[in-house]
């Protein structure tokens, strides 16, 4: 099924007109949710023959920019579910299996939640503040604290990390929702307000030996796994500001389209509206390059060894550089109407600074690009 079959113009028109009250209420997106599950959407990657859609990452990443055009709240929230069956999906078809279940549960109908940020961690994968407990019967029993869980209204299994505290290792598994996964109910932030992403407390949370999949040591490491979550996360979420640098762009002609001047003379002939619109767009054209090669190349195994994160760093980072000067842009060329609480406007410009806060920040970026092209600083 093609994009546009699944996110027709019209749920994307209900998604928008939802958007104004799930963000005043604060409240999680749940009309929008249940018509993406009853259009297949969260299968988007599973094959057909098990009754998904058959997508690649490629296609479900232009479907998270088609679908942020319109809820860009709803857009990240179904992200972090879509992340994990790509993650499943980029090491299957590398020739690993150990997500396999993530395959079959989202199959099945099971919703995916990513516990993996920690407060005060900002070495994000490689070290956790979690604690991981294995038990003789290999259950693994996790306790601390996850920020950002997005989808905690709707989950049912969580993944989540943390360091075994006999040997150091940081563990991998999953958890069902239930006793031992407490959400806070603290999502009260200025925008992406119905994703709903609260804090959540991990309490005795266990996850049986089977669905513990990976033991890796503390700090980077070339494990396939890892590149998987940095991948999917890095390229869907970036998608989600491609698409509010788009809708930005879409805003702002339809504004000098129909804006007149106080003489008769129409905005879309002012010379200095005309240079600001089409600043915005040239960067919108530069990303939407940059988002399809990028996901292509992950969708084709392309090996490009050692510039594989620094690709996916820029790409993240450029996302939300762009939808930030676009929605910017969008402001100059609205005038004050733009400033009044409700407008669509109003909502982007507060939606979109949430770009500067997922992993990779720009510092984390800048240095990851730094030490591929002249080695990592020396240490003191």
């Amino acid at each position: 099924m093609s994009i546009e079959s699944v996110l027709s113009d019209e749920l994307l028109e209900r998604f928008r007109q939802r958007a104004a009250q799930y963000d005043a209420e604060n409240s999680f997106a749940t009309e929008d949710f249940e018509e993406l599950v009853a259009a297949g959407y969260l299968k988007a990657l599973i094959p057909e023959s098990q009754g998904g859609l058959g997508w690649n990452l490629e296609q479900l990443a232009l479907a998270q920019r088609r679908l942020a055009t319109a809820a860009p709240a709803t857009a990240l929230a179904v992200n972090m579910h879509h992340v994990w069956a790509s993650v499943a999906s980029i090491l299957k078809v590398r020739g690993d299996n150990r997500l396999q279940m993530v395959e079959d549960w989202v199959a099945q109908g099971e919703i995916m939640a990513f516990g993996i940020s920690e407060p005060g961690n900002d070495s994000v994968l490689f070290d956790s503040k979690t604690t991981a407990s294995t038990g003789l019967d290999g259950t693994v029993t996790f306790n601390g604290v996850k920020i950002f869980t997005s989808l905690s209204p709707a989950f049912t299994r969580l993944g989540v990390f943390g360091k075994d505290e006999e040997t150091g290792e940081l563990v991998h598994g999953f958890v069902a929702k239930g006793p031992g996964i407490e959400s806070m109910g603290d999502w009260n932030t200025l925008g992406m307000r119905a994703s709903q992403s609260h804090t959540t407390k991990l309490v005795n949370a266990v996850a049986p030996k089977e669905w513990v999949h990976s033991r890796l040591p503390v700090g980077p490491n070339p494990d396939l796994l890892i590149f998987g979550i940095f991948a999917s996360f890095l390229t869907l979420t970036a998608s989600v500001y491609v698409g509010i640098a788009d809708r930005a762009v879409t805003l702002g002609q339809e504004t000098l389209n129909k804006k007149v001047h106080h003489d008769g003379t129409k905005y879309s002939q002012d010379v200095r509206a005309r240079g600001l619109l089409s600043q915005a767009a040239m960067k919108l054209i530069a990303l939407d390059a940059l988002q399809r090669s990028v996901a292509a190349d992950i969708d084709a195994l392309v090996d490009h060894q050692g510039a594989w994160f620094p690709k996916l760093v820029t790409l993240r980072t450029l996302a939300g550089d762009t939808a930030r000067e676009n929605v910017q842009v969008l402001g100059q060329l609205l005038g004050g109407s733009g400033y009044f609480r409700g407008s669509e406007f109003e909502r982007l410009y507060r939606d979109v600074q949430a770009s500067w806060y997922h992993p990779s920040n720009a510092a984390s970026a800048s240095n990851t690009v730094a030490s591929w092209l002249v080695g990592p600083l020396d240490a003191f």
